[in-house]
């Protein structure tokens, strides 16, 4: 399908739609500020399960995945026993996944983990060539997070060694994560996704995605 270009018009004309654009983009700026705030002052619950996760180096409880830091996101990666490839919008996802050495200098430490063996993730992680840690659960953790079969992302606070649950989000909410598409929400042609505005074709949301070695 052809999606319409915008009007042509003179750069007076342009200056003058776009600063009216500004107001509205700083409104919303300060939209997300004041709801990331109300983020910080969710009440948290205690997480007291005993975990198990296996990773390389050996079976590790949920404190040790902080690593001595406070704060932990987990990132709950589609990937079960027996699949040979993990889910096509998690990979996206964590392709986004930059240095974690500037979550580290915030004492924060980010994890994924999976519902399949650890020999199946290495495989799988490999392939991506990521780095991340990635961990096996095979217990209780995705259900009692509330992610059974799905993906999700998680945020603990560690104090001492109280581990308590801060925040989840899924669905929509991990699109903050993955800068391509704040990138092509920047350009006349956008996602190119139906949902975005009428005139886009039928496609529905993520019709596009492909693992980054699949393109």
């Amino acid at each position: 399908m052809t999606t319409a270009l915008p009007e042509v018009v003179s750069r007076e004309e342009w200056q003058a739609v776009r600063d009216a654009l500004l107001i509205k983009e700083k409104e919303l700026t300060k939209a997300t500020d004041a709801i990331n705030a109300e983020r910080r002052r969710l009440p948290m619950v205690r997480f007291d399960g005993k975990y198990e996760f296996e990773g390389p180096d050996g079976r590790v409880s949920l404190l040790d995945l902080f690593e001595g830091r406070r704060q932990l996101i987990v990132y709950h990666f589609m990937l079960n026993p027996g699949q040979k490839a993990g889910c096509v919008g998690c990979s996206m996802v964590i392709d986004h996944v930059g240095p974690l050495v500037h979550l580290h200098a915030r004492d924060t430490t980010f994890t994924a983990v999976s519902p399949a063996p650890l020999p199946e993730i290495e495989k799988y992680r490999e392939r991506m060539g990521w780095t991340i840690p990635w961990l096996s659960t095979g217990d209780d953790f995705n259900p009692d997070c509330g992610v059974d079969g799905g993906f999700g992302i998680s945020v603990f606070l560690r104090e001492g060694d109280e581990v308590f649950r801060t925040y989840f989000t899924t669905s929509r909410g991990a699109e903050s994560l993955v800068s391509t598409f704040r990138y092509l929400d920047l350009t006349p042609f956008g996602r190119q996704e139906a949902w975005e505005e009428s005139g886009r074709g039928n496609d529905g949301p993520g019709h596009w995605w492909k693992r980054h070695d699949e393109y």
